[in-house]
């Protein structure tokens, strides 16, 4: 199945110049979705995950479920002040402006190997900074996952960690 097909493309959204690749249509397609999840199972077995990280918010759609196909636990990365007890929190820079992300300081086992999912990979600025943060708090990062990547904006570059992407568009 070409799963690009039940992929929508959203122009000039969240604003002019920004072409969107909105997933919310793979989403609600049965058959596509349980193929989408099924061959993200197959990439990221290999990597002998211990838990899932996903990023606030649509990759808590990829990363839950994901963790209970593999029989895994799943944290969450999230934006300030979503997550209760003490966190871990990290500042980045984006193209356009800076952003932070946290994690409860308790969701990692020193050491335990995790893969860090995401929607979708673009510059890579908010995957690294989720990167950084897991190693903070004492991950193993051993991988990172996307539904789509946009190659052609060179993110897993600044990885350094291998990805696993479903989709990728080349431009």
């Amino acid at each position: 199945m070409d799963l690009k097909a039940h992929i929508r493309s959203v122009p000039d959204f969240p604003k002019p110049g920004i072409l969107f690749y909105d997933i919310s249509t793979l989403l609600r397609d049965a058959d596509a979705w349980q193929i989408a999840i099924a061959r993200m199972t197959r990439a990221l077995t290999p990597r002998r995950p211990e838990l899932l990280a996903g990023i606030e918010s649509r990759g808590f759609l990829l990363a839950a479920p994901l963790a209970s196909r593999l029989g895994l636990g799943f944290t969450m990365i999230r934006k300030p002040g979503k997550l209760p007890g003490p966190t871990v929190g990290l500042d980045y820079e984006l193209e356009y402006g800076s952003d932070r992300l946290e994690i409860q300081q308790d969701a990692v086992r020193p050491g335990q190997r995790v893969v860090v999912l995401d929607d979708l990979l673009a510059t890579g600025g908010t995957m690294a900074a989720a990167i950084s943060l897991l190693q903070q708090v004492g991950a193993e990062v051993v991988s990172a996952a996307v539904t789509i990547e946009l190659n052609f904006l060179g993110g897993r570059d600044k990885l350094g960690v291998p990805v696993d992407a479903l989709v990728s568009y080349d431009e």
